[in-house]
């Protein structure tokens, strides 16, 4: 019988060829596809006609042993026990045994009973029961022997009936003497048969076969029901559920063995039963696949890999770590949290997680974070139950950024913090003209406050700027430096100021003190103007009147933490830039910080820097910031600067505060 794809290959002559030896009537010549379906359709009804002619009525047979263990073969290296040959030769010598009896059965046997009998007697009662078999009726009524003289025919069969007696006996005693002893199970025995054979049971046919196949029955207990050993079997002792020859093969020395956690088998391609449990697969333990020649295993890194990153939660629930290299924007080295674990240790997006990682596997596109050890800087355990940023208690600022060292200050820092001191918590707002120096006077700051605090976190949010600018910030200041230049979208902008100012409340509300310098926050209030969407209100200068809500929230988040914790925040504010958009939101902003650093245009066109404007420069509340010597030395002052210019006052300042080492002695040496 012809496949559909070796007819495809014959050439149109051959099918015809072959249509015709089958005899249809009317082969498609031209329809090639046509003549290939007639031909399987024709060989289809002719290998069904042949089945049907040579089937056969199956005779009933006694089950006497389990017929699971048929196909399946048991090997050790080259020296095999092949099972269904052994099964054969029991079948051949079982069939012979049959025939044997078989004839025995229909050749007249002489019972011990008859044996004292003469012999018309015996010829008698075969001459009943065969009346006996061949009417049904008589076997309730048997007929009645005649009396009388026999006839010659009666004569002559008692005579041959003797004469077979006689030599049935010596044939039995003979095959008596003869007939080895069953030391295979009978299978092949029709049922008349075994209702002759005397008193020897089902019950010794049973132990005959369990006696001749244990290991048959051990290896179908193990391996046919279940799977689990297959893929654990030793590489001198297999086990085959198919019928295939018997190979001698060498064993595979060679072979790379790597167990993979969660990785079941391919179970289709091994050939296992239809009833296969993947339930049951994916709960058995973890076993052993042997990789293909050439294949390397993948290392198991376990805790060697940590990841760290700024969580941003999405709206599906999951969220990912996002790296401050790129920004807290999408990247490559982003790392998947799943839902579980942010359910299970409350995370919230600018939470700063740390924990191992491990590689992604086939189809995984991102490293999964395995476990959380450290959730900004603190165990998990204690980060769970925190007061969310919004429910903390806001003070005014009671402890003051040290500024200065002592000796070796800066000029521009010492001036800050003798006229406008900076606290934990402080809303600062650096009022600048452009080319002011606030760029510098910004960063001389920063550098002072992590030289004399190390315990405060410090962020730089530069939005807007000059990339040149981007990067001697990043090279001077000794920050985390996150940018967006003038040449991104305005949405880059809102996106990364957004998340620094959520990793920042997430910090404070562990107790971190966090300072973020802004710069600047006019332009993170134009790129908020410019996402926004239009709500028919505009302010002059094209300003939204919504679209002002989002910076300052941003700047109203600074605030002193009533039981530890701060978020300070020192933004600058452009002004004089001809912009009547920029007036608007400076105007905004004006009245919301408590602490305000003017610099004049005056000043650094003279080239005096730092070019601040002392008289209109101060710091709300500063009394909770300096000691009483110090306040009472300032308002005295304040007192003699008043009446003077911006320039005037930074000359007279400066002539007297450079040949002092530190500021203690420039309020000292006031008194002389």
């Amino acid at each position: 019988m012809h496949k559909k794809s070796e007819l495809e290959a014959m050439s149109q002559e051959e099918l015809i060829d072959i249509a015709k030896n089958l005899g249809i009537p009317s082969p498609n010549e031209g329809d090639r596809m046509g003549l290939i379906y007639q031909i399987i359709d024709e060989e289809s009804i002719l290998s069904a006609s042949q089945k049907a002619t040579t089937t056969k009525t199956p005779r009933k047979r006694v089950r006497v042993s389990k017929k699971e263990t048929d196909r399946v073969y048991s090997a050790s290296q080259g020296n095999g026990e092949n099972f269904d040959m052994k099964k054969k030769e029991a079948a051949r010598d079982n069939k012979e045994e049959a025939t044997e009896l078989k004839n025995e059965k229909t050749t007249p046997v002489i019972s011990p009973e008859l044996a004292d009998l003469p012999v018309e007697a015996i010829v008698e009662k075969e001459i009943s029961d065969n009346t006996i078999e061949n009417n049904a009726e008589a076997l309730s009524a048997p007929a009645p022997k005649k009396r009388g003289r026999k006839s010659k025919a009666e004569k002559a069969a008692l005579e041959a009936a003797a004469k077979l007696a006689e030599e049935q006996a010596t044939v039995l005693s003979d095959k008596a003497k003869q007939l080895p002893v069953m030391d295979e199970p009978i299978t092949d025995v029709p049922l008349e048969i075994l209702q002759d054979i005397p008193a020897q049971s089902a019950e010794t046919i049973d132990d005959v076969t369990e006696a001749e196949v244990p290991e048959i029955t051990e290896k179908t207990e193990s391996v046919a029901p279940s799977t689990e050993n297959f893929f654990s079997a030793d590489e001198n002792d297999f086990v085959v559920v198919e019928d295939i020859p018997i190979i001698p093969t060498e064993p595979a020395m060679d072979e790379t063995y790597m167990t993979y956690p969660s990785q079941q088998p391919d179970i289709t391609s091994h050939g296992l039963p239809d009833t296969y449990s993947y339930e049951a697969a994916e709960n058995a333990p973890e076993k052993e696949i042997v990789l293909p020649k050439g294949t390397e295993p993948t290392y198991d890194f376990g805790d060697i890999l940590t990841g760290e990153g700024v969580l941003e939660i999405m709206q599906d629930g999951y969220g990912f770590l996002r790296s401050s290299d790129y920004n807290y924007l999408s990247s490559p080295d982003d790392i998947y949290v799943s839902t579980s674990q942010i359910k299970l240790f409350g995370l919230k997006t600018g939470d700063v997680v740390e924990g191992p990682v491990r590689p992604p596997k086939p189809g995984e596109k991102y490293f999964p974070l395995i476990r959380v050890t450290k959730i900004n800087g603190c165990a998990p355990s204690d980060v769970r139950d925190r007061v969310p940023f919004e429910h903390l208690t806001p003070l005014f600022p009671d402890e003051k950024f040290k500024l200065c060292k002592g000796h070796n200050d800066n000029l521009s820092t010492r001036i800050v913090d003798l006229f406008a001191p900076i606290g934990k918590g402080q809303r600062a707002l650096l009022v600048a003209q452009p080319k002011t120096g606030k760029t510098i006077l910004m960063k001389d700051i920063a550098n002072a406050i992590a030289a004399n605090h190390p315990e405060a976190y410090l962020i730089m949010l530069l939005i807007d700027e000059r990339p040149e600018e981007v990067t001697d910030m990043a090279r001077t200041v000794n920050a985390e430096v996150i940018a967006s230049t003038f040449d991104e979208p305005a949405e880059r902008h809102v996106k990364i100021a957004g998340i620094v100012l959520e990793k920042a409340k997430r910090m404070v509300e562990c107790g971190h003190d966090v300072v973020i310098f802004l710069d600047s926050i006019t332009r993170l209030a134009r790129a908020y103007n410019t996402v926004s969407p239009a709500s028919g209100k505009v302010l002059s200068g094209g300003v939204d009147a919504n679209a002002l809500h989002k910076p300052k929230r941003f700047f109203g988040a600074a605030r002193n933490i009533e039981n530890g914790g701060s978020l300070t925040i020192i933004a600058t504010a452009l002004i004089d830039t001809g912009s009547k958009m920029d007036e608007v939101i400076f105007e905004e902003f004006k009245g919301t910080g408590n602490m305000e650093l003017q610099l004049d245009r005056s000043l650094s066109n003279k080239r005096i820097f730092p070019a601040v404007n002392i008289v209109a420069s101060s710091t709300r509340r500063d009394d909770l910031l300096h000691d009483k010597q110090t306040l009472d030395r300032m308002w005295v002052l304040r007192k003699i600067l008043a009446d003077m210019n911006p320039i005037e006052a930074m000359t007279f300042l400066k002539d007297r505060i450079e040949p002092t080492k530190n500021n203690e002695e420039f309020l000292m040496s006031m008194n002389s």
